[in-house]
């Protein structure tokens, strides 16, 4: 028994694994190619990935936004798990990223659900808000650059409706968030200033959950 969260080593992860994760095998796939990325630490976990498309199922959500696709993972996962009507819009910089996903999206019937804009991404939440759209969303993912987001909170705020869920992802930053005996990166110093920022905002209810590098949930109230 405990009464604190436990450290997991690899058995307990690979029992949890074992135990809870119900990946289809295109999504495997997905994982397994963009593995062979160079840049492949910016995908997610499996067990991250349903985690956020059970939650987008538990609020019933239908209009949702990701900050940050990379190769499509978390965007399969949340258009997998919403209804016939339910939309995303995706922000990302990258065609070539995004083209990886782009495939597996329509192997599996959800790339009608995913509205991907290839800009940056301060920019494309402001034309939501400046079309009138606040307010409207359900749900957002943050998960890109980390000098951001802050901004991109904000804008994913103002966006999502009352009682709707931002997730955002690498709150941890692999545990160095809470060394301070570390040379603080500039990523590391944005990871800092947002938690703190996060912490203190009575606008939204709050909890950091150690899912994969740390995801926060941010509640608007």
């Amino acid at each position: 028994m405990s009464n604190r969260t436990l450290g997991l080593d690899d058995r307990l992860y690979d029992y949890m694994l074992d135990h809870s994760l119900r990946e289809p095998d295109l999504f495997r796939r997905l994982r397994e190619e963009t593995a062979k990325d160079s840049m492949s630490v910016m995908q997610i976990a499996p067990e991250q990935g349903q985690f956020m498309a059970l939650i987008v199922k538990a609020i019933g959500a239908r209009r949702c936004i990701e900050v940050g696709v990379y190769t499509g993972y978390s965007a399969l996962s949340v258009a997998a798990a919403l209804p016939a009507d339910g939309r995303i819009v995706a922000c990302d910089i990258s065609e070539e990223w995004t083209n990886v996903g782009k495939r597996y999206w329509e192997e599996a019937g959800v790339v009608d659900k995913i509205d991907l804009r290839l800009a940056p991404a301060v920019d494309t939440l402001d034309q939501l808000i400046n079309d009138g759209q606040s307010g409207s969303f359900d749900f957002a993912f943050i998960d890109a650059d980390k000098v951001n987001y802050i901004n991109y909170y904000e804008r994913c705020l103002e966006l999502l409706r009352t009682g709707g869920l931002i997730v955002v992802d690498n709150v941890f930053w692999s545990g160095d968030v809470a060394d301070p005996g570390i040379d603080e990166t500039e990523d590391l110093a944005a990871i800092r200033a947002f938690n703190d920022h996060v912490t203190n905002d009575e606008r939204c209810d709050l909890s950091m959950i150690p899912v994969a590098d740390g995801l926060t949930l941010a509640r608007k109230r």
